[in-house]
């Protein structure tokens, strides 16, 4: 019997990268998608994983790409949609050309990937579908509403497809991680000429994410939403504010909660959330 098949995008760094070693560690296949030629050989040292070039804007591509990842193995088992990157800044001072290429790769080259593969997982009424959302598609940061538009955007799109799929024999689920430290961080597209009525509000926010989880955390959560076979939930949390944010906005009720997080983003952190949060898991720890 041929080995179980998973196709992982944006592998180059951080989640994508990790969960490429921990699916081949663990038996599987692997077809890894990176968007720079001198990123192909990022997984050369792996048995049983391909790398393939795709940029995830190209729908043309993207609408191809289940066939052509099903033949690197002779099977597709599942599909991690977790390309994307991260837009910064207020609001207006946000391009609208930024805006489009923010929803252009989180969202409309996910959907475009998730129309590839749902006529394969169809067919042979099997296969699991991850969309990388992000808990700020939840939690309601200031500085981050284009990028958490999109990421609420590919939640919402998931819980439909849990529904509409969910009598063919395919999973579709979202992950929603923490502060994780990877390079999306270091990559920030940021809004240009910010009105300076911002700036003290955004050093304060800015302040408040120095210390991120480790991403191996993610990447394990990730392996477990493939394998675990539970078809009913859709939503998978990641890292110790990934989890806790959820769980605290059904305890404090929408309004409490967004009043106690808002005043966390200003730097004026209550005693109640400081107990209901918990710290970041640090890679070194």
């Amino acid at each position: 019997m041929s080995l179980p098949t998973i196709v992982i995008t944006g592998t180059s760094s951080g989640f994508g990268r990790i969960a490429v070693e921990r699916f081949a560690r663990a038996g599987w296949n692997v077809v890894a998608t990176v968007r720079k030629k001198h990123d192909l050989d990022v997984h050369a040292e792996l048995d049983h994983v391909k790398t393939l070039l795709l940029d995830v804007d190209d729908e043309e591509a993207d609408l191809a790409f289940g066939e052509l990842a099903r033949t690197q193995f002779g099977r597709v088992d599942a599909l991690i949609n977790n390309a994307g990157y991260y837009q910064g800044g207020p609001l207006e001072a946000t391009t609208m050309d930024q805006v489009h290429r923010q929803f252009q790769t989180n969202v409309f080259g996910l959907i475009a990937l998730n129309k590839a593969f749902i006529p394969i997982f169809r067919k042979q009424r099997s296969g699991v579908i991850v969309n990388v959302s992000s808990i700020s598609a939840d939690a309601g940061y200031p500085f981050t509403s284009n990028y958490q538009a999109s990421k609420a955007a590919v939640a919402s799109l998931t819980e439909g497809l849990h529904t509409e799929l969910a009598g063919l024999g395919v999973i579709v689920k979202a992950l929603h991680p923490g502060s994780m430290e990877t390079r999306i961080f270091s990559k920030v597209d940021l809004a240009e000429s910010v009105p300076d009525d911002y700036q003290a509000a955004w050093d304060k926010f800015a302040a408040q994410n120095l210390v991120r989880s480790d991403p191996a955390i993610t990447a394990e959560v990730m392996f477990r939403m493939v394998t675990d076979g539970d078809a009913r939930k859709v939503h998978y949390y990641s890292g110790p504010d990934g989890e806790a944010i959820p769980r605290v906005k059904q305890l404090l009720g929408q309004d409490w909660y967004f009043e106690e997080h808002s005043a966390h983003n200003r730097a004026e952190t209550s005693p109640l959330w400081a107990t209901l949060m918990p710290t970041p898991v640090p890679a070194d720890r």
